[in-house]
């Protein structure tokens, strides 16, 4: 490994996070989805989030943020990584399929207005998707947190960030920039 390969990596991390900073888009989809989130919460909803691998972590991340704080001391938001519960997450793999550990959990626990926020890089997870129609049908708000082409969650979220990224750790480590602002801005509406 030498000084240049380092320096590269952090110059690719950084180019992509530069295309957010000039992307309207994306920053209209951050107010949008603020606004929304902050709703769900003055409403009494809760915010459930799900992922796979380095996806489940920063879902695991983003709903602790949530539920324990950001910035503020101030008391707990409705927030859960749904994969946290591995006595449910084994059984429901081993008696149904790896496809529908978190749909049957959103069926089991989510209500209009909640907030499911799902995370895939390729945006083409089949358990990821399977959750977000699931949600879909119970009127739970869909945020989808992807790569460059939004994949098949595209079409499911009503809230999506398609990171203009196809390299998985640099997509991640946007996933986590856009999750902590969001955080932070949801935080100050409901604790000024």
């Amino acid at each position: 490994m030498t000084n240049n390969q380092i320096s590269g990596l952090i110059q690719a991390s950084i180019a992509v996070k530069q295309q957010l900073l000039t992307d309207e888009t994306v920053h209209q989809t951050i107010i949008t989805c603020v606004e929304a989130i902050t709703k769900c919460f003055q409403l009494g909803g809760k915010v459930l989030f799900c992922g796979n691998g380095g996806s489940a972590a920063d879902a695991q991340h983003l709903a602790a943020e949530f539920s324990g704080r950001f910035y503020k001391n101030r008391k707990a938001l409705p927030a859960e990584a749904l994969h946290c519960n591995t006595s449910y997450l084994t059984a429901v793999a081993n008696d149904y399929s790896y496809d529908v550990i978190y749909a049957r959990l959103v069926e089991g626990t989510a209500n209009n207005g909640d907030v499911l926020v799902g995370f895939s890089t390729s945006g083409n997870s089949t358990n990821i998707i399977k959750a977000m129609e699931a949600a879909r049908n119970q009127g739970v708000i869909t945020v989808g947190f992807t790569g460059a082409t939004g994949g098949a969650m595209k079409e499911l979220s009503d809230y999506l960030f398609n990171v203009p990224s196809t390299d998985t750790p640099r997509i991640q480590e946007s996933h986590i920039l856009i999750g902590h602002i969001i955080c932070q801005l949801v935080e100050a509406n409901l604790f000024p």
